[in-house]
């Protein structure tokens, strides 16, 4: 029989090698910086859907929730207190981003995590009531000046926030500087949509999926111009882009992923590697429309570029607007 001490120390160095040779892809865990429901959980459920209907992991991802700050509280930890966990991924989306640029992370910056992935992406659009004379960007613009006082925006969120900015683009689209805008604050989208068709409000600054999943619940309203690069697919592909109206506004809302600034570059680029995959795997393209996503896919070193100048543009427009700006 071996004696007790020597039993002890062979299970103690079993479990030290097992931890030590545990991959990126063993037991995962995806943080979803808020409680469950939302944005962020939705990010790390399309992220487990998709790893494991690809036969990517042998596990299903473990999701955990981390509310505080909109991914400040997350975004400290993984910085501060697990670095280094390879198996661990945080989802972060454009909002995550804009909080960056606006200094509402702490001391942390963009520099301090190592962005993984974008596997998603939904866009700013201008949506009006359906019997509203607004029909064009340039209806807005001319609306805004010929009286600024009488056009009132409306969406989630105070000032400084993603609908804020929305909101405050176009106005600067149109020449008013847009501290001085016409702006009301709601709890959310919902409530805001309901004042877009009380006439309450006369436009609304929210996100396309938003409003194209209302359109389909029978919402009386109409969307005049998405915040994307280019056209977007499904039930707004006839919906004009504000740049082919010729107002030079675009707004991405992005999700992604991060992980700990001291992964190693082996495990991030595992990581990098499954995420490329799983996004051309068969089937993912369904995942991320059933969670009102519009593609977006880049990882590694290109989200890397991509995330940094974003925040530089961000951080560029809450100086212009007067916001407060991360140093």
């Amino acid at each position: 029989m071996k004696p007790i001490r020597s039993t002890l120390f062979a299970a103690a160095f079993a479990l030290a090698a097992s931890t030590a040779s545990a991959g990126a892809l063993d037991k995962t865990e995806c943080i979803a910086p808020a409680k469950p429901g939302g944005g962020f959980d939705l990010t790390c459920r399309l992220a487990q859907s998709g790893l494991m209907e690809g036969k990517f992991v042998s596990d299903p991802m473990r999701i955990t929730y981390m509310p505080g700050g909109i991914g400040a509280v997350a975004y400290n930890a993984i910085v501060a207190q697990r670095p280094g966990e390879p198996n661990t991924i945080v989802a972060f989306s454009g909002g995550s981003l804009l909080n960056l640029a606006q200094g509402k992370f702490g001391r942390y910056h963009e520099n301090d995590v190592r962005w993984l992935a974008g596997v998603g992406a939904d866009y700013g659009a201008i949506v009006v009531a359906a019997n509203s004379p607004l029909q064009t960007m340039a209806d807005v613009v001319a609306a805004i000046k010929a009286d600024p006082t009488k056009v009132v925006f409306g969406a989630g969120g105070t000032v400084g926030s993603q609908d804020w900015m929305k909101a405050a683009i176009t106005a600067r689209a149109a020449g008013l500087n847009p501290r001085s805008m016409r702006f009301v604050a709601f709890e959310g989208g919902g409530e805001a949509l309901t004042a877009l068709q009380g006439g309450h409000v006369h436009i609304y600054s929210g996100d396309a999926s938003e409003a194209s999943e209302q359109i389909k619940a029978g919402a009386k309203i109409r969307v005049i111009a998405v915040m994307a690069d280019k056209r977007l697919e499904g039930g707004l592909a006839g919906v004009p882009t504000a740049k082919e109206q010729g107002f030079d506004i675009e707004w991405p809302i992005i999700r992604g992923f991060y992980v700990g600034p001291k992964v190693s570059d082996a495990d991030y680029k595992v990581w990098a590697d499954t995420f490329g995959k799983m996004m051309t795997a068969p089937g993912f393209a369904r995942l991320r429309a059933d969670r009102g996503l519009f593609p977006f896919a880049k990882t590694g070193a290109e989200l890397d570029a991509y995330v940094k100048s974003q925040v530089a543009m961000y951080r560029k427009l809450a100086a212009e607007f007067g916001l407060n700006v991360a140093n």
